[in-house]
């Protein structure tokens, strides 16, 4: 189930940063992090009401806090890159770190692996950066693009460890915490984001704007259950697959054109989640 959910949320992600990826060509940045937290708490409040565990703790509001605190550093870094165009390089450093951090946070905790497992993993993280990966660019612009991908990577990989430190009996609380946070936070930077003005064609990202924040939320519960349901490690790792959705749908929706790494990478990737897969059953 945990693999599942994972592989879920990896594909919720996915199309979720696509279409905000869009959304901040029209919009700032700033705003479509806003909004789509907003959205996220939203589903978070609505999931709770089947899923409230053991409610609210001390250690839910901590980690849930930090887990708010990734959340939005690491989606408006994300925004902001994707907005700029520079998709290749945001996705392949988010990603890897997204990956990285909860592993490594995971294993130094208890975490255990079957040897499947650990192979599936190690197998994962250079296909992370394969099926993000696409040659050119300026280097100026590369060099943009990764600083916004590290700044993703790092906010989301505190994003999954708080969700997990928060604890398996807490139900969706964690997820409410956490965008309540972020909410908080993006909120006053995106008002004066609309008291500026926005650009004449900001109302056509506003649909993509909704559809990217209940995704978003959709993937935040995934992960918590998945995590619930399985180990920090192989759950972080199968839900930082979510580059490959984006260039999938690039391909499909915007016409952009595989690499011969891209091709390898999405190989990788399916090798890489069976091997997850039957090490975790």
């Amino acid at each position: 189930m945990s693999v599942l959910l994972g592989l879920l949320a990896a594909a919720t992600y996915g199309s979720s940063d696509f279409l905000a990826g869009l959304a901040s060509r029209r919009l700032p940045a700033i705003i479509v992090t806003s909004g789509a937290q907003a959205l996220c708490l939203l589903v978070g409040l609505l999931a709770v009401v089947f899923y409230p565990g053991d409610g609210i703790s001390a250690q839910v509001l901590a980690w849930g806090a930090a887990s708010g605190i990734g959340s939005a550093g690491g989606t408006f870094a994300l925004y902001r890159g994707l907005g700029s165009g520079e998709m290749s390089v945001v996705a392949t450093l988010s990603g890897l770190l997204t990956a990285v951090i909860p592993v490594i946070v995971g294993l130094a905790t208890g975490d255990s692996l079957t040897a499947l497992a650990a192979i599936g993993i190690v197998a994962a993280i250079p296909a992370i950066g394969l099926v993000s990966w696409q040659a050119g660019g300026d280097g100026g612009a590369a060099g943009s693009g990764a600083v916004w991908g590290i700044l993703a990577g790092l906010g989301f990989g505190l994003l999954f460890v708080g969700y997990d430190r928060a604890g398996s009996n807490a139900g969706a609380w964690p997820l409410v915490v956490a965008e309540a946070v972020a909410v908080l936070v993006t909120a006053g930077p995106a008002l004066i984001a609309l008291r500026s003005g926005v650009p004449a064609d900001g109302r056509r990202g506003i649909p993509l704007l909704l559809a990217a924040g209940l995704l978003a939320g959709a993937a935040n519960l995934s992960f918590i259950i998945a995590n619930h349901h399985g180990e920090l490690a192989v759950v972080a790792v199968l839900t930082a697959l979510y580059p490959g959705f984006t260039v999938i749908l690039a391909r499909i929706v915007l016409g952009e054109r595989w690499s011969s790494a891209q091709k390898l990478g999405l190989a990788t990737a399916l090798l890489a989640t069976f091997l997850v897969s039957f090490g975790s059953a």
